[in-house]
């Protein structure tokens, strides 16, 4: 059985090195030693959010924390494409379950966006809190899955914003792509970049409307279609996900 992740703080962990301890504090170190009641010798990863790892064993349970004796450090470098989702605001948590799943298929960052179509609305104090949802949902199924890395939640965009981000992606090399039912090229077969972003845009509960669909594929997008079945605003992203990470080499 892998072993349970802790999250530190982002940039706290490259000076640790192998043979020596780390102090697991806060509220994660209250988690592990209160909460899980973990004991001495029992196996533990330290993530940072950034790739680094440390592995290793509680060496005691104190006050202050857990105290972790380090075995090795692991650098887990990000990938050469990264993923990026684009998931609508949906109503009734679909969006949070969607970036759920999508961070433990591998997802590197998620980005929120205001369809036209889209229920929920982002304004205000409202989105500042909702932002924030979804970023512990992030971070919580970023340790679920064991990963080193927690994918970053970008601000909501409206259309408009979208295709200027799509724009730039592809001026750049990378490829955008855009789930849509009546697309006739499969995602399995679109070209893929060897380096840069590739963003996959999912709609809301109500799909994706033929204006702001032009929007986004004049902004230089490719709509695809991921098989014969309509899928929920919840599952289409992570199942398209899936599909490019086995093309992409990260599940072989």
């Amino acid at each position: 059985m892998s072993a349970p992740v802790f999250l530190a703080d982002p940039g706290t962990l490259r000076d640790v090195v192998a043979g020596g301890t780390y102090l697991l504090g806060g509220t994660e170190g209250r988690h592990a030693g209160v909460v899980q009641r973990r004991a001495a010798g029992e196996r533990v990863d330290v993530v940072d959010g950034e790739g680094v790892r440390l592995v290793g064993t509680v060496d005691a349970v104190t006050a202050d924390g857990v105290l972790v004796a380090v075995a090795e450090v692991v650098l887990e470098d990000p990938p050469a494409v990264g993923l990026v989702l684009v998931q609508a605001l949906a109503k009734g948590d679909r969006d949070e379950m969607a970036i759920e799943a999508a961070t433990e298929v591998g997802v590197d960052a998620v980005v929120p966006w205001q369809a036209e179509r889209s229920v929920v609305v982002w304004r205000g104090e409202r989105a500042a809190k909702s932002r924030l949802r979804w970023v512990g949902a992030v971070r919580s199924a970023a340790k679920q899955s064991r990963r080193a890395r927690v994918p970053e939640v970008g601000t909501a965009l409206d259309g408009r914003a979208l295709a200027t981000r799509i724009r730039s992606v592809v001026d750049a090399g990378g490829v955008a792509l855009v789930l849509h039912e009546e697309a006739s090229a499969p995602i399995a077969d679109v070209s893929l970049p060897a380096a840069g972003e590739c963003l996959v845009v999912v709609g809301p509960e109500g799909g994706i409307g033929e204006t702001e669909l032009s929007r986004l594929t004049d902004a230089g997008a490719h709509a695809v279609r991921l098989g014969p079945h309509v899928l929920r605003t919840s599952t289409a992203g992570p199942v398209a996900l899936a599909i490019l990470a086995q093309r992409l080499g990260r599940w072989s």
